[in-house]
């Protein structure tokens, strides 16, 4: 590249041209000019640059009536704002973002045709979700000023930017956008040129976990989606987060992920939305997905009712003592003595506590009588729902008794079929490992995983902080024990977490 001119991120006089200003390109011309940038909009689509002018205008002055921007921030940013009715009025741009339909072959030839018209030293950068950086940059002139800016809908909001240098790019460029990310008053992370960058694929963990759970039959779609905001703190169930994106956009994110990881078994879909997809079932714009929706409301069952019958006495298992201990509170606020015997008496009910096993392997290990016993989850929160699995052999009635004594405070109870890890412990452990393994690979470093995580996603936790939490050590025991009884490779934990667990690390610590 020839002697760069481009001013400072912060410095007056930056231009940047947006190329594709739908709702996504909106939203960074927003932010740009907001910033003090001169921003250039361009669409292919007749008219629709100035559409997106007019639209932007009342977005600010809606602003200042909200009493969130002042009237001279928004004029200001009104009058940066130009329209260009040719590529040709980007000549001038420093930075150029395009936000185009996210294919391949139109990228390529957009910034091959920029390449003609814009400063040698002019910053290409993408705003692709899923495309290999390296990949656009392909056969140009000057590949090292091409990086992905990736930004979330809506921008405005959504406060978090991955910036993704590719195979040839030079530093200074990533850099140079990392600091103008940050001057846009977004969290710019810097995330290397993998399929998913961060935050799709740190989101690979939580869907795909959630349907297989679903595949193998062990939860439906409301007590799935329940257990999982209840007991973990996600705003959204998987299954209510797919409706809302809908599986014409989830579904081959997950299949091209998938398969640009060369079918890594972590990332593998399951059959039940490919059949959704093929039905036109996709979620709220056709009014049915996993949930059916009237005027735009979901449809719910009600809680099932909670029986009163309590046991006589409840035996818990001292497997592991810390998780009996938090049981052990839950049976003295319903009233119920704790059986405290080596074995259980006759009549009491059998709590196990498995970590990543289910609840037959811990009621055989412990001889117990199956009939009776159930498992109860507890690793994380249980104040607003309480999760028992049974086996195979438990009875209605022992059902019946775990129901009433876990909701005798009236605290929903969600009944589950017999799994490996249950089914928050089994899902967070599935996100942390794929953090982990994002971690390794050197895609970013782990503080950016969990900030891109939190940001981009709206996870309560960062992943590795959740790891963290839980314990590495607890988190590799849930995956071997899941390894072992699925025989699937999914489950594999990640070198990267297997080391730190070993040596009592936290997950983030970073090797000098």
């Amino acid at each position: 590249m020839n002697a760069i001119r481009r001013p400072a991120p912060d410095q007056p006089g930056l231009t940047v041209g947006v190329i594709g200003v739908g709702v996504m390109g909106r939203g960074i011309v927003q932010i740009a000019a907001l910033a003090g940038a001169r921003v250039r909009m361009a669409d292919n689509r007749p008219g629709a640059a100035e559409t997106s002018r007019k639209e932007l205008q009342a977005t600010l002055g809606k602003l200042v009536e909200k009493g969130k921007l002042t009237a001279e921030a928004a004029a200001g940013a009104g009058e940066r704002l130009v329209v260009c009715n040719a590529l040709e009025e980007l000549a001038d741009c420093d930075v150029v973002v395009e936000a185009i339909i996210e294919d391949l072959g139109a990228k390529r030839a957009l910034f091959a045709q920029l390449e003609g018209i814009v400063r040698s030293d002019a910053i290409l950068a993408s705003n692709t979700s899923s495309l290999q950086v390296t990949s656009i940059a392909a056969g140009l002139k000057h590949p090292q000023r091409v990086a992905g800016f990736h930004f979330f809908n809506p921008v405005p909001v959504m406060k978090i930017v991955e910036v993704i240098g590719g195979l040839l790019t030079d530093e200074t460029v990533v850099d140079y956008l990392l600091a103008l990310g940050h001057h846009w008053g977004h969290v710019a992370v810097r995330a290397k040129d993998t399929p998913g960058f961060i935050v799709n694929h740190a989101g690979r963990g939580y869907g795909t976990e959630g349907l297989r759970l679903l595949n193998e039959g062990v939860v439906d779609v409301p007590t799935l989606d329940a257990i999982l905001r209840d007991t973990a703190g996600f705003k959204l169930g998987p299954c209510e987060l797919l409706d809302l994106t809908g599986l014409d956009v989830s579904h081959p994110v997950m299949e091209s992920i998938y398969h640009q990881y060369y079918e890594e078994p972590r990332f593998r879909p399951q059959v039940l939305t490919r059949q959704m997809l093929a039905a036109g079932v996709l979620g709220r714009k056709t009014g049915q997905g996993f949930y059916r929706y009237a005027d735009g409301k979901k449809e719910l069952p009600p809680e099932p009712a909670q029986p009163t019958q309590l046991p006589a006495s409840v035996w818990i298992s001292s497997e592991r003592p810390e998780l009996a201990e938090r049981i052990a509170s839950l049976v003295a606020a319903a009233g119920v003595p704790v059986d405290s015997a080596a074995r259980p008496n006759d009549g009491s009910l059998c709590i196990v506590t498995p970590l990543g096993e289910d609840c037959t392997t811990c009621c055989v290990r412990e001889g117990l009588d199956p009939s009776r016993t159930v498992a109860l989850e507890t690793l994380l929160d249980v104040s607003r729902r309480r999760v028992v699995m049974t086996n195979p052999a438990t009875s209605a009635d022992t059902v019946a008794m775990a129901r009433g004594v876990f909701g005798a405070t009236g605290t929903p109870v969600s009944v589950i079929r017999d799994s490996a890890g249950l089914v928050t412990q089994r899902v967070v452990a599935h996100i942390v490992n794929v953090a982990a393994e994002i971690a390794q690979q050197g895609i970013a470093d782990p503080e950016d995983v969990d900030r891109a995580v939190v940001l981009g996603l709206g996870y309560p936790l960062g992943p590795l902080g959740w790891g963290n939490q839980l314990g590495p050590q607890t988190v590799l025991t849930i995956l071997h024990n899941l390894e072992q009884q699925t025989g699937d490779a999914r489950y594999r934990p990640s070198p990267w977490l297997q080391r730190r667990a070993l040596l009592g690390l936290s997950l983030h610590h970073k090797e000098h």
